[in-house]
C-alpha cells in the first residue's frame, strides 16, 4: 500500500486510535480498585474529621475508621431503621437530598469516642460554584452538635472555599438544632452585626455570602429529614 495515500493514512490512525484506546482500557481497568479505594478512605476521612477523629503516626485511615465506627444503619423520616441491601456507606446522598423527605434513605454512623457515643449524618447542598457537602456528628442526646466537617467542589479560594477550613466548621461544635419548643430549628448562619434573639447560630463567611447561605440550606434540608431519630435520641436520654 502506498504510505503517501490518503487511504493508508485513515487506516493508520484508525489502528493507532483503537490500540491506544485498548492500552487506556487496560489500565484504567488495572487501576481501578485502587481508585475505589482511596475515594472510600477519603469518604472515611471525611465521616471521622466530623467526629473530631483525624490519623496520628501513619495510622491507616480505614483502620482508623474500624476501629471508631460502631455500626451504621439507614432510617427514614419517621426515625424508623430501614431494611435495606445497600449500605449505609453507598447511599448515594446527592440523589438523596432531591427527594421528598419521606421518600429518603437516610445514612446514620455511630461513632465511639473518647468523650462517648456519637451520631454522624452526611449533608448536601449547592454553593456559589458548584456542590458542598460534609457530616454532622451529633452528641448521643440528639440535639447537640459534636463537630462539623464540610468540602466543595469549586468555591472560591480565600471566600466560599473557607468553609472547610476548621475556623468556620468548629464554629458549630456546641450548637444545637432544636429550638426552646423542642422544635427542629437547625443552625442560622448570619453575617457578624446580624445575630438573632434566638435560636443557634454561627458566622458567616466574609465575602462567601452565597456559600454561607448555602451551607445554612443545605444543613435545614439535610438535617430535617432525621428530625424523628433525633427526636428519640433526645427520648432515650430523658428515659435514662
Amino acid at each position: 500500500m502506498n504510505k503517501q495515500s490518503n487511504t493508508y493514512t485513515i487506516i493508520y490512525a484508525v489502528v493507532l486510535v483503537l490500540i491506544v484506546g485498548v492500552v487506556l482500557s487496560v489500565v484504567y481497568q488495572a487501576l481501578r480498585p485502587q481508585q475505589e479505594e482511596n475515594i472510600a478512605n477519603d469518604t472515611k476521612r471525611q465521616i471521622l474529621a466530623a467526629a473530631l477523629i483525624s490519623p496520628e503516626n501513619g495510622e491507616s485511615i480505614s483502620t482508623l475508621y474500624d476501629n471508631h465506627i460502631a455500626t451504621s444503619f439507614i432510617v427514614n423520616s419517621k426515625g424508623e431503621k430501614v431494611a435495606s441491601d445497600l449500605n449505609p456507606f453507598d447511599v448515594n446522598v446527592s440523589l438523596e437530598v432531591k427527594k421528598p423527605m419521606e421518600d429518603r434513605l437516610l445514612p446514620v454512623f455511630e461513632c465511639k469516642t473518647d468523650s462517648g457515643l456519637k451520631y454522624i449524618v452526611p449533608v448536601y447542598g449547592a454553593g456559589l460554584w458548584g456542590p458542598i457537602w460534609g457530616y454532622i456528628a451529633l452528641d448521643n442526646n440528639g440535639e447537640t452538635i459534636y463537630g462539623a466537617y464540610f468540602a466543595h467542589q469549586g468555591e472560591t479560594p480565600g471566600l466560599g472555599a473557607e468553609i472547610e477550613k476548621p475556623a468556620f466548621s468548629s464554629q458549630f461544635e456546641g450548637k444545637n438544632i432544636f429550638g426552646a419548643n423542642g422544635e427542629f430549628e437547625s443552625v442560622k448562619v448570619v453575617k457578624a452585626g446580624q445575630e438573632p434573639s434566638e435560636g443557634s447560630y454561627v458566622h458567616a463567611i466574609s465575602g462567601g455570602t452565597i456559600t454561607s447561605q448555602g451551607v445554612q440550606k443545605m444543613l435545614q434540608n439535610s438535617l430535617e429529614p432525621y428530625t424523628s431519630f433525633f427526636k428519640s435520641l433526645v427520648n432515650e436520654q430523658k428515659n435514662n
